[in-house]
């Protein structure tokens, strides 16, 4: 630029600048994103002999997962199958959100996921989840869990806690109604449910949705039992909806079953909240 006098002075741009200041702060965003995402990625941290397994590129031999989200259906395994002596914990998940702030470490003494092996037969395995999974996380969980496990001949039961403030129906509701069960399974799943379909325009959602999802996509036989309570916390007259469903497990998980009484409730309980201060091995 020139002045009235020749004098040429430097160009001076305000947009130049912006430019170079916004560049700056979208690779800050862009790195604080990717903290962020690092941070709330799910970890799964395996006993030695199934991260061996998994290293040598081998899959875990799976005939039944059963997965438990919720602390009625956690306490429900916990109180009729977990407390028989014929379970080994083999794993655990964690996951950090808003939520659950649990640690990432495989001995973290916050994690509300963890996974059983029945000693006498490997192929069946448990999990139960009485943490919060972010919706941004439940992809993840879903996909790093099934990608350690073999698909052939596996079925998948999952027993999800819900509030019957949630159920929809035309019909009136009593308080007296709750608890109860309904089903909803995938279209590789052959046996008859214990109760009856959830009916429309009911859904599930959270965890127990993705991984029916999941199941669905790879047609793997799955089974969600939904129950509907009016409680929210452990409770034993919701935990006893879930009974039904020990008649469709497998016979090496019905093998293990503890009768229940209330020792056996209250050590259900305690279990589901100390469950994560068991070593993984």
């Amino acid at each position: 630029m020139a002045t009235f006098f020749g004098e040429v002075l430097s160009v001076y741009s305000r947009a130049v600048e912006e430019d170079e200041e916004e560049l700056d702060e979208n690779e800050e965003d862009e790195q604080i994103r990717r903290e962020l995402e690092e941070k709330r990625a799910v970890h799964l941290h395996w006993s030695p002999e199934i991260t061996e397994l998994l290293r040598a590129g081998n899959k875990v031999q799976c005939s039944s997962f059963v997965l438990a989200v919720g602390h009625n259906a956690a306490g429900f395994l916990s109180a009729y199958v977990l407390a028989s002596a014929n379970w080994d914990a083999v794993g655990r998940a964690v996951a950090w959100n808003e939520r659950s702030r649990s640690g990432t470490g495989p001995s973290s003494e916050e994690s509300a996921c963890v996974f059983y092996r029945h000693k006498d037969d490997p192929s069946v395995l448990i999990c139960h989840v009485t943490c919060y999974i972010a919706e941004d996380q439940l992809f993840q969980w879903t996909e790093k869990v099934f990608d350690c496990l073999q698909y052939r001949e596996l079925t998948v039961t999952v027993l999800s806690d819900s509030s019957v403030a949630d159920y929809k129906t035309a019909d009136y509701l009593c308080s007296s109604s709750a608890p109860f069960l309904r089903s909803l399974h995938s279209s590789a799943f052959s046996d008859q449910p214990v109760c009856q379909s959830l009916e429309q325009p009911n859904i599930i959602t959270g965890l127990p949705a993705a991984v029916l999802n999941h199941c669905q996509v790879h047609r793997i036989a799955a089974v969600v039992y939904q129950c509907y309570s009016d409680v929210t916390g452990p409770d034993s007259v919701t935990l006893e909806k879930y009974k039904p469903v020990l008649t469709k497990l497998g016979g090496s998980i019905r093998g293990s079953l503890v009768p229940l009484s209330s020792s056996h409730w209250a050590r259900g309980r305690v279990q589901v909240t100390s469950s994560s201060q068991r070593d993984t091995g």
